[in-house]
């Protein structure tokens, strides 16, 4: 069966604030699920960026 859209789970979309400001080819994106109603603001998480090489702050887009 499939999903009703109407779930408190979605799916979001990560992405390197960092590596956008740089200027560098390629992005450092991550899929993760929050829940949409206890977390109504975007996402903000600390991920490795494999490009960088360290730890950065990536937001959810869209």
């Amino acid at each position: 069966m499939a999903k009703k859209s109407k779930d408190a789970r979605i799916q979001v979309i990560l992405e390197c604030t960092e590596h956008k400001e740089s200027g560098m080819p390629g992005t450092s994106r991550y899929i993760t699920t929050k829940n949409r109603k206890n977390t109504t603001a975007r996402l903000e998480l600390k991920k490795y960026n494999p490009i960088l090489r360290k730890v950065t702050v990536h937001r959810e887009i869209k």
